[in-house]
């Protein structure tokens, strides 16, 4: 394992040491540095716990290893990542921190701080050393570099963060703007912030595992790498980045990664590249999870080998959720897409639970699915495929009834009644205690506008193939329902 010093000026500064942002951005970084199209180093700036003694042990070098399926190839590669310069702590080690924001070589901002990290705190202040919020540390470290660059535009930074939510740069630099009002930090301030700092929109996606579980996994790894790594980091070889900058070329410039032929995509608008994840990724996995797991499957991959769940997946995916998406991206580029996510959910060192996925499924579904069944309808079709999801779900809530224990349904594996517990909200669980036994309750199910925003209903064509796949699942069987729903499908 190279342990050499890396001699690479600090461009990025890194909020967040976690298994994603060393296997995914810092991956790629290293990437782009070994490919000559890119020459910096990361400095990791950690805010939770304690410092990882790793890191110093091993001068910040540490193993990524993708493992998966890629165009038809099993896939077990390891790469070794130098492109982290250093790990330092905000509170333990704040002077230091603070004093990268003199740095002149710093161009780029990362971060990766869960879906909460990127919220306003009212009770952060100006004084603290640090502040407790991500936004607020952002903030006091900006008007460092605006006062130690004398408010030079040349000096700003290029924001990049990965966070799970929607506009995730507009919703950061709000939050900065907010607070640096608060603090009193100035007009000039302030619109050094809007003008020489640029904050862009991102979307990322790859699956992380990190560090092994089981013992005997990692020290089987070790073996074949020929040295011990307390940093390994496993993920899946499937990874996209899409960043929206109001300045492409800027963004371009400093973080230019896509010159490695790394998979980042520089766009305007990220909107469509957003559906099209949450329509076919996350649309395929709410489509057929819960109708795969009551017919007694357990996890993801051995449903992509299944031979009615599998043609049921395909008719969903390539018949009813990729026409929706026609004229929002080139035809091509969805089917090379989809056919991606197949080999991601054939991947055969990942096993992803399918009880896990069923978490809150009544919240996924409507955003996930529903949106293609509108479009569809729209396009005068009937999506009988992702109808028939509808249906699957409501058998999943519907066999459940609270306990003791939460709210326990019961499926047949392997000719055995077999317990399984459902977590979602409240709501939804109090409706189907209330009415699961009820022979109207998948009209009620999809009457529910507290559920949807409307009443399912009203689509054209849903109601009456719906009520017809409730009722075969109950009668025949999930899987005798499910080949008639990839029949219908494929007749179109």
């Amino acid at each position: 394992m190279n342990t050499n010093p890396s001699n690479r000026p600090v461009r990025v500064l890194q909020f967040g040491q976690g298994n994603f942002l060393r296997a995914f951005c810092d991956d790629f970084i290293d990437r782009a540095n070994e490919a000559g199209v890119y020459d910096g180093s990361i400095v990791i700036a950690q805010s939770v716990g304690q410092k990882n003694p790793a890191f110093a042990a091993q001068n910040c070098r540490y193993t990524t290893v993708l493992r998966g399926k890629e165009n038809g190839a099993v896939i077990n590669s390891a790469h070794t990542v130098t492109s982290v310069h250093a790990l330092i702590h905000t509170s333990e080690d704040y002077d230091t921190f603070m004093e990268y924001a003199a740095c002149p070589t710093l161009e780029v901002i990362l971060s990766n701080t869960t879906e909460a990290g990127i919220v306003y705190h009212e009770a952060d202040t100006y004084s603290m050393t640090p502040p407790a919020g991500y936004p607020a540390k952002l903030t006091k470290f900006l008007y460092a570099r605006f006062d130690a660059f004398d408010g030079d535009a040349s000096h700003g930074l290029v924001v990049f963060p990965t966070e799970l939510i929607e506009n995730n740069g507009d919703t950061l630099r709000t939050c900065i703007l907010r607070h640096a009002e608060d603090w009193q930090l100035g007009k000039a301030f302030c619109d050094w912030v809007e003008h020489a700092c640029m904050f862009c929109n991102t979307l990322v996606d790859r699956i992380v595992t990190g560090y092994p579980k089981k013992k005997e996994d990692a020290d089987a790894i070790f073996e074949k790498l020929g040295y011990t790594d307390a940093l390994l980091d496993l993920a899946e070889p499937f990874g996209l980045w899409v960043i929206e900058a109001p300045d492409l070329r800027r963004a371009e410039r400093v973080l230019p990664l896509h010159r490695a032929g790394l998979p980042v995509i520089f766009t305007d608008d990220l909107t469509p590249y957003r559906e099209r994840k949450v329509r076919i990724l996350n649309g395929a996995h709410t489509s057929f999870v819960p109708a795969a797991f009551l017919a007694g499957e357990e996890i993801v991959r051995d449903c992509m080998a299944h031979p009615v769940i599998r043609p049921y997946i395909d008719a969903c995916v390539y018949r009813e959720i990729i026409p929706t998406l026609y004229g929002k991206l080139d035809e091509a580029e969805l089917h090379s897409f989809a056919a991606a996510v197949c080999e991601r959910f054939e991947n055969p060192f990942i096993d992803h639970a399918l009880i896990s996925i069923c978490l809150n499924s009544v919240s996924k579904w409507k955003a996930r699915v529903l949106p293609s069944v509108l479009d569809a309808v729209k396009c005068g079709t009937t999506p009988h495929g992702l109808i028939f999801s509808f249906a699957a779900l409501c058998v999943f809530y519907a066999r459940a009834n609270m306990t003791e224990d939460g709210f326990v349904g019961m499926r047949e594996v392997d000719g055995k009644p077999t317990p399984y517990t459902i977590s979602d909200s409240g709501e939804v669980l109090a409706f189907f205690d209330a009415y699961g036994n009820a022979e109207d309750v998948l009209l009620r199910f999809a009457a529910n506008t507290a559920f949807w925003g409307m009443n399912l209903c009203e689509i054209d064509g849903f109601a009456a193939p719906a009520q017809m796949y409730y009722d075969s699942i109950r009668r025949d069987g999930v899987l005798s329902a499910m080949q008639k729903a990839v029949s219908a499908s494929q007749k179109g």
